[in-house]
């Protein structure tokens, strides 16, 4: 069906016709095919990985900026190497999936020539799930780190005034007989994506999630977007990663930083100039490759053996329960709820493309 069921609180979508559908829509704003390619593997892999905040919802907001040109469609991405393991990525405010793949493909390369690969990226936008960058470098058998910056949406701890993004990071490295490690999370108790998601779905967020303008603990979505602020992980010590994700992001690349970003939902008159770092290097530097396979799976199944605490089922290591939603989505599906599924027909009426086909229950 192209519409919604009344009545449903969930529809429906394979992740093939997610992606053809994201895919057209893309090349109809000018994206080249390739490109769109990445932009859609992108959105539809954190859909599929339960990262929903950072999937094809946010795919209306991208088109809005790229029509009234804030997002470059086609940039001509040329990493310029700072040293023979480092360098510098201007993105043209270009779309940062694209940006972050081309910064990634450089630092593998690197890395496979020289042991380790760092590119820093200026003049970027929003790129999704910091976890799609690892990916790449996780099948290429190298650990990966991807840090970025982001527009103010957190104080620094102890203030009620937003300053910082909710700068996410991602750490990953292979393993031997394990499945990798692949750690993707914002210094913020709650990305704000997911309070967006709350907003649009017309749901409460949990209390701890953020502050109101006045600075009060607050369970609406609305009053923490309106003037409120999303509250770092930890107190002082999630505050002081972002400030680091935003040396990393911001600083040392030459992109905005210390609240400069533009925040794609509300600056409509200049780019956004996010800053990305991206750090690939092979797991045998220290010891043997074959050292290294063993001692990590010792060291996941030492952590899977763990004793449990009371109301624990299972110790999960990183990355495991992104695979396992994973699996059964690609098997039931992807499910979009009413108002992402309304946009997203709005924006396929626009640009005049076959609007995606929703189910009104799970496929499997």
């Amino acid at each position: 069906m192209a519409e919604r069921q009344s009545g449903t609180d969930r529809v429906y979508a394979s992740a093939v016709a997610a992606d053809a559908f994201a895919r057209s829509l893309l090349q109809a704003h000018g994206v080249p095919p390739e490109d769109a390619a990445t932009i859609a593997g992108c959105l539809v892999s954190a859909d599929l990985r339960g990262v929903d905040t950072h999937g094809l919802c946010r795919l209306p907001i991208y088109l809005e900026r790229v029509r009234k040109g804030l997002i470059n469609p086609k940039p001509d991405l040329k990493p310029e190497r700072t040293t023979p393991v480092a360098a510098a990525l201007d993105g043209q405010n270009g779309f940062g999936f694209v940006i972050g793949m081309r910064a990634m493909a450089e630092a593998i390369s690197m890395a496979r020539e020289f042991g380790i690969g760092v590119v820093a990226a200026r003049r970027s936008t929003h790129f999704g799930m910091a976890a799609s960058y690892a990916l790449p470098a996780i099948e290429a058998g190298l650990m990966a780190m991807v840090f970025s910056n982001a527009s103010r949406a957190m104080p620094p701890w102890g203030s009620k005034r937003e300053l910082l993004g909710t700068n996410p990071f991602c750490m990953a490295a292979p393993a031997g007989r394990h499945r990798p490690v692949i750690l993707d999370m914002s210094p913020a108790v709650a990305a704000r994506g997911k309070i967006r998601k709350a907003e649009r779905r017309g749901e409460k967020i949990p209390l701890g999630y953020a502050l109101d303008a006045e600075g009060r603990p607050t369970t609406d979505p609305k009053a923490a977007l309106a003037g409120g602020v999303v509250l770092p992980i930890g107190e002082h010590k999630g505050s002081g990663l972002a400030m680091f994700m935003d040396i990393f992001g911001g600083v040392i690349s030459g992109a905005n930083f210390g609240g400069d970003v533009a925040d794609q939902y509300k600056a409509f008159d200049r780019p956004q100039d996010v800053g990305h770092f991206f750090l690939a290097m092979k797991p045998n530097l220290f010891v043997t490759e074959e050292q290294y396979r063993a001692r990590i799976d010792t060291l996941i199944e030492r952590m899977k053996a763990s004793p449990l605490a009371e109301g624990v089922s299972e110790v999960l290591v990183p990355g495991e329960p992104e695979d396992r939603v994973e699996a059964e989505r690609r098997r039931k599906g992807i499910p979009y709820a009413s108002a992402e599924v309304s946009s997203l027909l709005d924006e396929a009426g626009r640009a005049g493309v076959q609007p995606l086909v929703f189910s009104d229950r799970p496929m499997a």
